[in-house]
């Protein structure tokens, strides 16, 4: 049984399973997108950590999916301005032309499967439970900046697929918005 709740509502303990203690999620913490590429580059993994605690508790910056109640993914979700990299980002702006500065815009900027829990639909459950997530608390739409994935390609580093796929975001109901790469799409879901 798979089940999506706040990240307000979950454990320390509970996010740090999914995350673990190495490899790009444990090093990232959701703060690649929050940090400027200065502060990126000066942070170190247990900064962003604490920062991603202190986050997490604070309010619910994202979702975190259960599979027969052991805790198997997180999604981060939360308005686009709560992204700072993502102001300027020509992966999300090429070619629009809208306020980035509009609140009512959310974004889908992450995806964690915990290993053991991984091809057994928590990403997508994560995808579709942002759209409703967002709604309820007051978002117009919620964007995602995921990857294309042809059968059989390649991925260019394994922890590419953190954005995830766009069959992921197609199947939880959200459209293309644009094209920014051969490889990147903007989706979007009207709430």
């Amino acid at each position: 049984m798979l089940t999506v709740v706040p990240v307000d509502q979950v454990s320390w303990a509970d996010l740090e399973a999914i995350f673990g203690d190495r490899g790009d999620p444990a090093r990232c913490r959701c703060q690649y997108f929050k940090d400027t590429p200065a502060e990126w580059r000066s942070g170190t993994a247990e900064e962003r950590a604490q920062r991603f605690r202190a986050q997490t508790a604070d309010h619910a910056t994202g979702l975190v999916a259960y599979l027969d109640g052991e805790p198997a993914g997180w999604c981060a979700v939360e308005p686009r301005t709560a992204y700072r990299r993502l102001a300027n980002s020509r992966l999300v702006w090429a070619g629009r032309d809208e306020d980035k500065a509009d609140d009512g815009v959310w974004a889908v900027t992450c995806f964690v499967t915990r290993k053991g829990f991984r091809r057994r639909g928590v990403s997508a459950a994560l995808a579709k439970a942002a759209g409703d997530f967002a709604r309820e608390r007051g978002a117009r739409a919620v964007e995602g900046y995921p990857i294309v994935v042809d059968p059989g390609q390649k991925l260019a580093w394994p922890g590419e697929l953190f954005v995830g796929t766009v069959g992921i975001f197609a199947d939880a109901g959200f459209t293309e918005v644009s094209r920014p790469t051969a490889r990147r799409v903007v989706m979007r879901l009207t709430c």
